[in-house]
């Protein structure tokens, strides 16, 4: 029997994006590692795959922004894998804050979430998929890393923005290794925790006044997205970045 590929998912067991993407690679056929800052909420997720599709899937209490599980955790996957064939990057945090009344925590807890936790996961991955000469990256950022709005938050544009930047340069660097590395910009994608971040008239009217298709955007859009840059249609592409805000802010 062939062995099932394997793919990593960061923030996996979440309500979201997260959740959504380990489901519809699942689906899609991969052996799907479940991580996720809270444990209890891995195990829930990992047993409903199991349950789901007649599979056994693993899980991982893992803290993006903490070096040394990042690597062990990926070292396990080496271990007992052999091999990692995806790794999506969705781990994300916000407080939004004014620069001007910004505190420092604020800053660095969003920037170690959202680039250090990315840099982190990448650093430990590529070395193994450089080996296989194979893999494929999806790092998730937002339409923050380019709109010129308040709505988003500096600290969260700019971990974003350098999401981006790090996506590019880790294309460039890992082609002749066989991985390519591409990232997705999502608009507004909705999930009940975004109601602790945004006030209620962020939601009023959004998908009237701003979404081109009429309504708000769903996790599973995001998933299906991902589900296309790790697959083999997309296999001359790499170094992107794809919008997907319903056409709120399109990214050329």
């Amino acid at each position: 029997m062939q062995e099932r590929p394997t793919a990593l998912v960061t923030a996996a067991a979440g309500a979201g994006i997260g959740a959504a993407i380990a489901t519809r690679l699942a689906s899609d056929g991969f052996d799907v590692i479940v991580t996720d800052v809270h444990e209890r909420r891995c195990q829930e997720l990992a047993a409903k795959l199991s349950a789901d599709f007649g599979r056994e899937f693993t899980h991982h209490a893992l803290d993006v922004t903490d070096e040394a599980q990042v690597e062990a955790v990926v070292g396990e996957i080496a271990a007992t894998k052999g091999r990692l064939d995806v790794l999506v990057n969705n781990a994300g945090w916000s407080k939004i804050e004014p620069v001007a009344e910004m505190s420092s925590d604020t800053w660095r807890r969003c920037l170690d979430v959202d680039l250090n936790g990315t840099f982190y996961t990448m650093r430990h991955a590529l070395p193994l998929m450089q080996k296989n000469k194979s893999g494929v990256i999806v790092n998730i950022s937002s339409i923050a890393a380019y709109e010129t709005s308040t709505e988003h938050g500096a600290a969260y544009s700019a971990a974003k923005a350098g999401v981006l930047a790090l996506t590019r340069v880790a294309a460039a660097e890992n082609g002749r290794h066989g991985v390519r590395v591409n990232a997705i910009t999502p608009g507004l994608i909705y999930n009940d925790f975004l109601r602790k971040i945004y006030p209620d008239d962020f939601f009023s009217g959004y998908a009237e006044s701003r979404s081109l298709v009429g309504r708000v955007g769903r996790p599973e859009d995001v998933a299906g997205l991902v589900s296309f840059l790790v697959g083999p249609d997309s296999g001359y592409v790499t170094g992107e970045v794809y919008g997907i805000s319903g056409g709120v802010h399109p990214h050329g």
